[in-house]
């Protein structure tokens, strides 16, 4: 065989190769391009970060074929109104929070966190496990969309206050920013909820606007400033122990999409999901000990105000369950589960992490 006749022969063979060996998804698949609308400000990297880690999951798992473009809270859609605009179809998908939506219907809140409800762990067993992700996506349905988990931060923090909480007293009249159902289980107790952006947050409470604010934990707090205008920073966030963010899609485009893209999707939703929180978790303890160099007053909420609280949240869920019917499907799943999970952990995580903060407290570890 003379030369050139191999080169041609060669090049025809590895051009054959190529194509067999590249990916099923990038030969037969669409080219698309969506907009995805974030309820967050690029400045939140880990929150808002969640976001760009599905766009660039689902972008490279499809050699490009399938581009998700973010954008930052306000710059197409108020960041509270993210999913409105998807189920309006404006938009084709989001990064938000479900809860953000309970004014609409309280059953957007079971999607995120309710007071009292799951940790993390637990949030993830029902939902995967358990079947949350279709009763959530029956319920999403009547609002034109389809939602996955993406993103969860963990138990939050309860918030920072300009004056200390002693007792139940101490909330009377409190203009406290807090997202979600929380704030109507709080209102019970004399607090005056508050549901504003997270970008907007640091002015209304500097400007004395509002009284107190919770968002996240230590690394977005810190990034927001809250410390430098309210010193109190109380703990546990009890409304969020295991605060879920969500892709939310319109629910025509979602049917538009082939078999292989919707995999796509719920698998780059779920990868997220354990991304951000392992991101939190690892940059948490730092911001922690900056801010209590900086002079922050860690407080936990008062015993009476954890009681008073609990109990508040069983006479709104006892409410919500008669009136609601969707809430209460999707709100017996949840605590038909709730009660063998605690009981689990008893056995296992509480017991060794109970005795690992023991071993740090003795200056062990």
């Amino acid at each position: 065989m003379d030369r050139r006749s191999f080169i041609r022969t060669t090049g025809a063979a590895t051009a054959a190769t190529a194509a067999l060996a590249a990916p099923a998804i990038a030969q037969s698949m669409p080219e698309l391009k969506w907009r995805m609308t974030s309820s967050f400000p690029k400045a939140l990297d880990t929150i808002y970060g969640g976001g760009e880690t599905v766009a660039k999951y689902i972008r490279e798992a499809t050699d490009g074929k399938f581009q998700i473009q973010l954008f930052a809270a306000g710059e197409i859609v108020p960041g509270l109104e993210a999913a409105n605009a998807v189920g309006a179809g404006s938009v084709e998908m989001c990064h938000t929070c479900s809860y953000y939506y309970w004014g609409k219907d309280p059953t957007f809140a079971l999607g995120t966190a309710v007071p009292f409800g799951l940790n993390s762990r637990q949030q993830n067993a029902w939902m995967y496990y358990g079947g949350a992700i279709d009763l959530m996506n029956e319920f999403y349905a009547t609002h034109n969309l389809v939602g996955f988990p993406a993103g969860n931060t963990g138990a939050q923090m309860g918030g920072w206050f300009r004056n200390e909480i002693k007792s139940v007293a101490d909330l009377q009249g409190l203009k406290f920013r807090m997202g979600g159902f929380g704030g109507k289980v709080f209102s019970k107790l004399g607090v005056v909820p508050q549901q504003i952006a997270g970008g907007e947050i640091y002015q209304a409470l500097e400007k004395g606007t509002i009284d107190a604010a919770e968002w996240v934990g230590p690394y977005d707090d810190e990034k927001l400033g809250f410390y430098k205008v309210a010193p109190n920073y109380y703990y546990p966030g009890w409304w969020e122990g295991g605060a879920y963010l969500h892709t939310m899609i319109n629910k025509a485009k979602w049917e538009e999409l082939p078999p292989v893209y919707q995999s796509l999707v719920k698998t780059a939703c779920q990868a997220v999901t354990a991304d951000v929180q392992a991101k939190y978790d690892y940059v948490n303890p730092q911001a922690l000990k900056r801010l209590a160099a900086a002079g922050t007053k860690f407080h936990p909420f008062p015993a009476d105000v954890m009681e008073a609280s609990f109990k508040a949240a069983n006479e709104v869920y006892a409410d919500m369950t008669a009136s609601n019917p969707a809430f209460k499907k999707i709100y017996d799943s949840m605590v038909g589960y709730r009660a063998d999970a605690f009981l689990w952990e008893q056995f296992t995580d509480y017991t060794f992490d109970a005795f690992m903060m023991g071993q740090q407290r003795k200056k062990a570890l």
